[in-house]
């Protein structure tokens, strides 16, 4: 009898399963996912269709810092107050869907200023751009300006765009 002994050599390596597929195996899970991916495009195109329409606000609240960042300095005090109004205007102007905001003023633009805010405004808010607008240069120095840019500030990133 011969006796026959196993060696190493003789070994062989087991074969692997194929991997497994990554693709869905019934139509429920591929419907859940178009759909899903669906809801994504949906929102990412409203989100960036919200984005482009307030650019307007973003310059403006770009511009407002840039005219709070003048005040400091008192040779340009007065020159950065008097483009607040003219501030407001062009952002009331570029708001999407407004009316026919150029004519506005005095008690009209008070009350577009207040239907568009989240928040109550002055009720001199509009006569206070005007004073900013026309008024002389020695008339302007005892106004509450910080205050007046927080108000202006909370009008340009919160008021209501009925789109």
């Amino acid at each position: 009898m011969s006796s026959v002994r196993p060696s190493i050599d003789q070994l062989k390596e087991l074969a692997l399963p194929p991997a497994p597929s990554y693709l869905p195996q019934t139509w429920g899970w591929a419907a859940l996912a178009v759909l899903l991916l669906a809801a994504l495009l949906i929102y990412g195109a409203w989100r960036y269709r919200r984005w482009r329409l307030n650019r307007y606000r973003r310059e403006a609240l770009a511009q407002l810092a840039l005219i709070e960042s003048r005040l400091v300095d008192p040779q340009q005090h007065l020159a950065a107050l008097r483009e607040l109004p003219e501030l407001l205007k062009r952002a009331a102007l570029s708001m999407p869907a407004s009316p026919a905001v150029a004519a506005l003023r005095g008690s009209d633009w008070q009350a577009f200023l207040s239907a568009h805010s989240p928040t109550a405004l002055p009720a001199d808010f509009a006569e206070q751009l005007a004073h900013l607008a026309y008024a002389p240069d020695s008339r302007l120095q005892g106004s509450d300006v910080q205050t007046l840019l927080q108000q202006c500030r909370t009008w340009v990133e919160h008021h209501h765009v009925a789109v």
